[in-house]
Formats: C-alpha cells, sequence, structure tokens
C-alpha cells in the first residue's frame, strides 16, 4: 500500500513550535506550583534530572488530576504558538509531508487544542500521557507514548516505519538538550536536523556528541542569555516550508 506521504518532521513542542512549557496548565490553575514546577522542568531540558524523574516530581505535586475542564479553561486563556505554525502544519500535509509533534508535552493539551480547534489535527502524535482524556480527538493520526526521552527516537522511528518513509526523508526538529537524544538518533540515521530557539543546552548536546545542526531558525541563545520574546516572535514557521522542500526533493 502506497503511503499518503513523502517525507516526515518531527518536532518537540514546548518552546520550539509555542512559547510555553508541558506544565504550564499546571500553574495557571494552581499558582503557587509554579515555580517548583518550572524548575523541575528546567532540571530536565537541562539534562540534569530524566524526564520520567521529571514526571514522576511533577506528579506529586498535583493536588488533583487535571480534568478537560481545567485543560480547557488554559487553552482559553492561554494558548499561542510561535507565527506560522499552525499554517506549517496545514501546508505540509497538503504537500504529503507528515507533521509529527513529539513532546514530553501532554496528550490531553493536543487532545483539547484539536477538540477546540485551536490546532489542526497533527498527523502523528508521540507525547506523555500523564494528562490525557476519554475523547482521542478525531482526525489525529496515530498516538505514541512518550515516557521517557529515548521514547522520541523510538516514536519518530516507527511513524516512519509505519508510514514507509526512509530516513534521508526525516526532519527532525528540537530546541534544548532534551531534545539532543533524538538529534544523535537523526544524525545516525540521515535525518536533517533542526534547532529551532535553540538553548545552550542544545548547543552543548550537540557540540559535546559531535552532531551538526543542518538548519537553526529563530535565536541562538548564549549561556546566561534571557529569552527574547520579541525576536522569536517576529520569525515565521512558514519560512521553514521551503527549506525542508529542499531537502526532500
Amino acid at each position: 500500500m502506497q503511503s499518503p506521504y513523502r517525507a516526515l518532521v518531527s518536532s518537540d513542542w514546548n518552546e520550539c513550535l509555542a512559547p510555553c512549557g508541558p506544565f504550564d496548565v499546571i500553574g495557571f490553575h494552581f499558582p503557587a506550583l509554579a515555580p517548583p514546577v518550572e524548575a523541575i522542568f528546567r532540571r530536565y531540558t537541562s539534562n540534569a534530572i530524566t524526564l520520567g524523574s521529571a514526571i514522576d516530581q511533577v506528579g506529586r505535586l498535583l493536588p488533583g488530576p487535571i480534568t478537560e475542564a481545567h485543560m480547557d479553561a488554559y487553552l482559553a486563556s492561554a494558548f499561542k504558538t510561535y507565527n506560522g505554525v499552525v499554517g506549517l502544519m496545514e501546508r505540509c500535509r497538503e504537500r504529503g509531508i507528515l507533521f509529527m509533534i513529539n513532546t514530553t508535552g501532554m496528550r490531553g493539551y493536543f487532545q483539547r487544542a484539536v477538540a477546540t480547534h485551536r490546532l489542526p489535527p497533527p498527523a502523528a502524535l508521540s507525547a506523555h500521557p500523564l494528562m490525557a482524556f476519554a475523547d482521542p480527538s478525531a482526525g489525529m493520526g496515530p498516538f505514541y507514548p512518550l515516557g521517557e526521552i529515548a521514547d522520541k527516537a523510538a516514536n519518530t522511528a516507527a511513524a516512519a516505519a509505519h508510514f514507509h518513509i526512509p530516513p534521508e526523508k526525516i526532519i527532525l526538529m528540537g530546541d534544548s538538550g532534551g531534545d539532543g537524544p533524538h538529534f544523535r538518533w537523526g544524525a545516525q540515521v540521515g535525518a536533517r536536523l533542526i534547532g529551532s530557539m535553540v538553548k545552550p543546552s542544545l548547543s552543548a548536546f550537540c557540540r559535546q556528541a559531535g552532531l551538526t545542526i543542518h538548519h537553526y531558525f529563530g535565536p541562538v541563545y548564549a549561556p546566561g542569555e534571557p529569552k527574547d520574546p520579541r525576536r522569536e516572535t517576529a520569525c515565521n514557521f512558514l519560512d521553514l516550508l521551503e527549506v525542508i522542500e529542499g531537502w526532500i526533493r
């Protein structure tokens, strides 16, 4: 059976395609938890702790489950992507490019973002099941649970195999050290690597592992440099379409 896709883009979400963190819904509803949850997230993205440890720590802080109502209220108030992200997802689908969100973020965030028409259904989703809801959100492609950081690469490989996409037609996008192992796998199989809003932790990982990022998009932050929302929001992700098409022709 012929695949409907000729290439695959597998991208992180938080601070890569959207200016938010995977646990922001917790801080939105429980403001006192925002600082410790943010500290846990930063320890993970700098590779100081594993994803599993980060999730365990966050789970222990929660006073109760995050419900659909919690998620919907958060999305109604705070949902935002970088400029052109939704358009890039739509254009990729139109051009036969599978756009896969591959993130430590929560499945429920994407379920409700799609159900409330804030995002088009991703062709594949790799996300953590800590927060998930009964409604799988119609139109979304295969779901791949992500329990540890190594699952990013495994899930991209599974999606590529499922849709018969060769390694040289795979493009990975990430921003932090948490994406480092995904990039290392991509370099091993011959995928292309895009650094988006690159943090020092990703630069350090790639330098130490001898990895080449093929295209940089948005700011590349130096150690200690504060985030620059103005520069980040000035970028238009639709500009990446030409880069992606150039690699997969």
